[in-house]
C-alpha cells in the first residue's frame, strides 16, 4: 500500500527550487515539489508526500490529523516511513 503522507517543508533548495528538505514525523528528506509551482511552498508550509513528490499543500490542522490517522493504522505507515527514510532525491 502507497500513502500520501504530511511532511513540513524546512528548506527550498537554492540551486534547484523544485527541491525541499521536509521533516516527516522526524524523518528528514529532500522531495520534489516541482508539481506546486502554481503555489510553490515555503518553509513551514505542510503538503502531501507520495513517492518522493509533493502532491498539494495543505494546513497544519489536516496535516496533524492524517498523522494521527496513518499512526492509527499501524504498519503501513511504518512501511511508508521506512521507504521515505531509504528515499534519495538528487
Amino acid at each position: 500500500m502507497c500513502l500520501g503522507i504530511p511532511g513540513e517543508i524546512i528548506e527550498i533548495s537554492s540551486e534547484r527550487p523544485d527541491l525541499a528538505k521536509v521533516s516527516v514525523s522526524g524523518v528528514k528528506r529532500t522531495i520534489n515539489i516541482g508539481l506546486l509551482e502554481d503555489d510553490p511552498p515555503v518553509p513551514g508550509d505542510w503538503i502531501l508526500i507520495h513517492v518522493g513528490f509533493a502532491l498539494s499543500k495543505i494546513d497544519e490542522a489536516e496535516a496533524s490529523a492524517a498523522l494521527e490517522f496513518l499512526e492509527s493504522i499501524g504498519k503501513a505507515y511504518e512501511d511508508e516511513l521506512a521507504a521515505l527514510a531509504e528515499s534519495r532525491i538528487e
